[in-house]
């Protein structure tokens, strides 16, 4: 129980981390974006298998869904390695 309690905690950490970089694209500060992102990516590396799936599901999911709604470069912002998992959702989900 105490593990379930855990990962929401994760998944909600997550999703206000993705919130903070997308509010800081709002803003135009991309260089603070820039650097959410490589933070995301060092999680993803440095993460086991549930948090390389929170970080792609939830960060990555979020952040890149809203870049594309606005119109963003991903290719110029997101690091190699998230920019990898991105493709993958996209090829993944057909668009």
């Amino acid at each position: 129980m105490k593990n379930k309690a855990n990962s929401g905690n994760v998944y909600d950490q997550m999703q206000r981390f993705a919130n903070i970089t997308k509010q800081l694209i709002i803003i135009g500060n991309i260089h603070r974006a820039k650097h959410c992102l490589q933070i995301a990516e060092d999680i993803f590396n440095s993460g086991n298998n549930e948090i390389k799936n929170v970080v792609t599901n939830v960060y990555l999911f979020s952040v890149s869904s809203f870049m594309e709604l606005h119109h963003c470069s991903i290719k110029n912002l997101f690091p190699a390695t998230l920019q990898k998992e991105y493709y993958k959702q996209v090829n993944t989900s057909g668009l």
